[in-house]
């Protein structure tokens, strides 16, 4: 047997085996619990309907009724577990949790060895700048700056430094644009997404590179480039061993963005002046007039033939985040495909909020992906949280992304480049049970590849 038929054998038998433990973890609670395990897990159902209820209400109400809905949202599980505890089911719940977990390990390894694994973006060698210019905001990440290091590091490698003035309101972009009128052959920043934008967009607009430096408080933009968010120095390595890659550049109007731009309840949101220092106070506050409607525009979403009306939130993205599994959630496999991602979120009731729960398609929940992207209104302005900075911007806002408009230099060697799981595709793990040779690896289409 070569080792090609060797992976192959070994990919069947492990589609074989997330099949039968997925099965069994179905069917553990029927054998051994009979009658009173259909019953429990009627119950069980009913228990995550009603957190999902509880936790609609917890947003969507105040008052006496929150207090109500956040002891029901912890009560419903509580009650569930126990209920499996007195008719000495709990042990056949958590073994029935344990072959799910094995099921979905022994998939992700069937598919992983099926050749459409993930491949790394194109990397470009390209001469180190002689004349780098890098904006450092002190504050940024709870002066992550200052901790690390940074501005000594990058002066040591021959950056020119600007040390943003936390007391004063300074414009990036014009300090990006003098640096690149005195010669700068590189653009940087130390800052949030927001601030990274728009230096980027300017980088983008003169053709140079620009370096990510992971120095704000979630670093998405950085997280999605592979970069070392626990040392936002390690970053300033690009300056001397770094390579290029292409990404995209996503646009609201005229106002770039390199992660999302939200419509409707979080851009409302992100609007407080309170927001900064409390922003789960802020949301509890503002939350229910907003999903209810008292408050704010009506969106309605248009991309090419589809249209999602109604929704409360809207988020578009660059290039589209995964929602399908736990272990990829809110990460982009991809920055260059030249396409937007699109979630709309309508909810209006609790039977909606539980639909979503247990709903695999729930028609509350859109998702769909396109170059350019429409955001409708009923009222003349739109509050949006780009990047998570709040603005407003005249309706109807139109979203478009530009496919590798940045050369984004980083370090040759970066510790957190995604490798993310394969999707769960309970269908090719079947086909792939069933293969007895070597036709249980799919070719490989032109269109997969990574350019």
């Amino acid at each position: 047997m070569t080792a090609a038929e060797r992976s192959h054998h070994l990919q069947a038998w492990a589609a074989r085996g997330a099949l039968a433990s997925a099965a069994l973890a179905a069917l553990l609670p029927l054998l051994y619990g009979g009658l009173m395990g259909v019953l429990l897990l009627a119950v069980g159902v009913v228990g995550l309907a009603l957190t999902a209820v509880a936790l609609w209400w917890v947003l969507s109400r105040r008052g006496v009724a929150r207090v109500g809905a956040t002891l029901l949202a912890v009560l419903a599980p509580v009650g569930v577990i126990v209920l499996f505890a007195s008719a000495h089911l709990l042990w056949v719940l958590l073994l029935s949790a344990a072959l799910w977990c094995a099921a979905v390990a022994s998939g992700r390894y069937a598919l992983r060895t099926t050749g459409l694994r993930r491949i790394r973006v194109k990397e470009y060698r390209t001469p180190a700048p002689k004349r780098p210019f890098l904006l450092l905001n002190p504050r940024s990440g709870g002066g992550k700056v200052e901790k690390f290091g940074v501005r000594e590091k990058a002066e040591r490698l021959g950056a020119t430094v600007v040390l943003l003035d936390p007391e004063q309101h300074q414009d990036v972009e014009a300090l990006a644009r003098e640096a690149v009128a005195d010669g700068a052959d590189l653009l940087g920043v130390a800052g949030g997404d927001g601030t990274q934008a728009l230096v980027a967009a300017v980088a983008a607009e003169h053709g140079l590179p620009f370096l990510v430096i992971s120095a704000g408080t979630r670093n998405h933009f950085a997280m999605d480039l592979g970069l070392d968010r626990d040392d936002p120095a390690a970053c300033l390595d690009a300056l001397t061993d770094g390579v290029e890659i292409r990404v995209d550049l996503g646009f609201a109007d005229d106002r770039p963005f390199v992660n999302n731009a939200s419509f409707g309840a979080y851009g409302a949101v992100v609007q407080s002046p309170g927001y900064r220092d409390s922003k789960v106070g802020t949301a509890l506050e503002l939350l229910p007039d907003l999903l209810s409607r008292q408050v704010g525009p009506r969106l309605t979403v248009r991309a090419g033939d589809t249209t999602f009306a109604d929704p409360q939130a809207v988020l578009v993205s660059n290039n589209p985040y995964r929602t399908d599994d736990p272990l990829g959630f809110g990460r982009r496999e991809r920055l260059n495909s030249g396409t937007l991602g699109v979630l709309a979120l309508k909810v209006d009731s609790a039977v909606d909020a539980a639909e979503l729960l247990l709903d695999p398609q729930p028609q509350g929940f859109g998702k769909l992906s396109a170059p350019e992207v429409v955001i409708e209104a009923d009222e003349p302005t739109l509050e949006v949280g780009l990047d998570g900075e709040a603005i407003t911007l005249q309706a109807p806002v139109r979203c478009r992304i530009v496919r590798r408009a940045l050369r984004v230099r980083v370090p040759r060697e970066r510790p957190g480049v995604p490798d993310l799981p394969p999707r769960m595709d309970w269908r090719r793990l079947r086909k792939l049970a069933a293969a007895v040779s070597r036709t249980a690896v799919p070719t490989r289409h032109p269109r997969e590849r990574q350019p």
